[in-house]
C-alpha cells in the first residue's frame, strides 16, 4: 500500500483525493492533506462533497476534531480519519509525523526545485509536482510516454493536463512518420488562474472575464513536450485559447511529416495504439462529441478520428479531447504508484 500525502486541496488536490478513495483504495492510502488554510475544515468538506463539475461525492463526509497538535481538523469517510493541516510554507508541514511515501504537490505555487525541496526537508521522501516545472533540475515523466526512464529522482513533474493529452500523439507521429515541424493550439476550459470578472493579472488576457470571453494566452505544454522529446527543440510551438466552459478541453495539432500518409493510415495507427501499449491513456472516438461529453473520461487523450485531415500527403491535423482535471489527476495517482513501486522493487534487488 502506497502512503500518499496531498499538498493543496484545490481542484486537482480534491479530485486526486476523490479518485484515490474511489478507484485506488487497494493501492493507495491517503495519510494527510495540507490545505491553504483559507477555510475552516467544514468548508473543505463541503467542496469535497459537492462539486460543480463532477457532482456529489458518493461517500458520506464528516468533519472531526483534530487528532494531532498540528492539525486543524479531520475528514471522516468510511470510518477512516484523514488529517487536515493548514501550513502555507512546505518547510513547516510535519510530513515526518505522517511518513508518506510520496507527496503530490498540487498548489501550483511550488514549481521550482528550491521550493519543492522544502517538502523533502519536512520529511517527504518523494514529490510529484502537478504542473510543468519552473527553471531547471526537475524532470518531467509522463505515464505511457517516458515513465520507464525514472531512476529514483526525488522531485519530478507530471507536466500539465495538455502535455499529457498531446504527448501520446506526438510519440506516435514521431515514431511512425518523423516530425519536421509541429504546432499546438489547445482550446482550454478556464481555470482558477483567470479572473471571473475583469480584474488584475500579470497576463492581461487572463485579466479579462473568463466566463464571457475567448481568451488567447500561452501554454506551458510546448516547453514540456520539448523537455520530453528533446529532438523537437525548435520544431514545436504551442498556444492556448481559453474558452467559457468550466471543464473539458481540446487539442488541435498540426504536423509536417517526414513521409507521406493518408487519413486511413493515421486513424488505423491511432486505433491500434489505443488498444495496445497506450490503452487507458489514449482513446479514440468516431462519435460527434462536444466538450461536455468527455467530462469524467479517464483517458489523457481522446482522438476525434472524424477531425483527422491530411493536406498534400505530409501535412496533417489531429484533434483530441481531454478532461483537463479528471484524466490528469488519474495520471498523477498512477505515477505515484509507479515511482513508489519502482523504488520498492529496487530495494528488494
Amino acid at each position: 500500500m502506497i502512503k500518499l500525502a496531498i499538498n493543496g486541496f484545490g481542484r486537482i488536490g480534491r479530485i486526486v483525493f476523490r479518485q484515490a478513495l474511489l478507484d485506488f483504495a487497494d493501492q493507495i492510502e491517503v495519510v494527510a492533506i495540507n490545505t491553504s488554510g483559507s477555510m475552516e475544515p467544514g468548508g473543505w468538506a463541503t467542496l469535497l462533497k459537492y462539486d460543480s463539475v463532477y457532482r456529489n461525492f458518493l461517500k458520506e463526509v464528516k468533519v472531526e476534531e483534530p487528532q494531532g497538535s498540528r492539525e486543524v481538523g479531520s475528514l471522516l469517510i468510511d470510518g477512516k480519519l484523514y488529517p487536515l493541516l493548514a501550513e502555507k510554507d512546505p518547510l513547516k508541514i510535519p510530513w515526518f509525523a505522517y511518513r508518506p511515501d510520496v507527496v503530490i504537490e498540487s498548489t501550483g505555487a511550488f514549481r521550482k526545485i528550491e521550493d519543492a525541496e522544502k517538502h523533502l526537508k519536512a520529511g517527504a521522501p518523494r514529490v510529484i509536482i502537478s504542473a510543468p516545472p519552473k527553471g531547471s533540475g526537475i524532470p518531467i515523466f509522463l505515464m505511457g510516454i517516458n515513465e520507464t526512464k525514472y531512476k529514483g529522482e526525488k522531485i519530478i513533474s507530471n507536466g500539465s493536463c495538455t502535455t499529457n493529452c498531446v504527448a501520446p500523439i506526438v510519440k506516435i507521429i514521431k515514431e511512425k512518420f518523423g516530425i519536421e515541424q509541429a504546432a499546438l493550439t489547445t482550446i482550454h476550459a478556464y481555470t482558477s488562474d483567470q479572473e471571473l470578472v475583469d480584474g488584475s493579472h500579470k497576463d492581461l488576457h487572463r485579466a479579462r472575464a473568463a466566463a464571457l470571453n475567448i481568451i488567447p494566452t500561452e501554454t506551458g505544454a510546448a516547453d514540456s513536450i520539448v523537455a520530453v522529446f528533446p529532438d523537437l527543440k525548435g520544431k514545436f510551438a504551442g498556444s492556448a485559447i481559453r474558452v467559457p466552459v468550466i471543464c473539458g478541453s481540446y487539442s488541435d495539432l498540426t504536423f509536417k511529416l517526414s513521409r507521406k500518409t493518408t487519413i486511413d493510415e493515421l486513424n488505423s495507427i491511432f486505433i491500434n495504439a489505443a488498444k495496445g501499449r497506450l490503452k487507458n491513456i489514449l482513446a479514440v472516438t468516431t462519435e460527434p462529441l462536444v466538450s461536455g461529453d468527455i467530462i469524467g473520461n479517464p483517458a489523457s487523450s481522446i482522438i476525434d478520428l472524424g477531425m483527422t485531415s491530411v493536406v498534400a500527403d505530409d501535412f496533417i491535423q489531429i484533434g483530441a479531447w481531454y478532461d483537463n482535471e479528471w484524466a490528469y489527476s488519474r495520471r498523477l495517482l498512477e505515477e505515484a504508484v509507479y515511482i513508489c513501486e519502482n523504488q520498492k522493487s529496487k530495494r528488494k534487488m
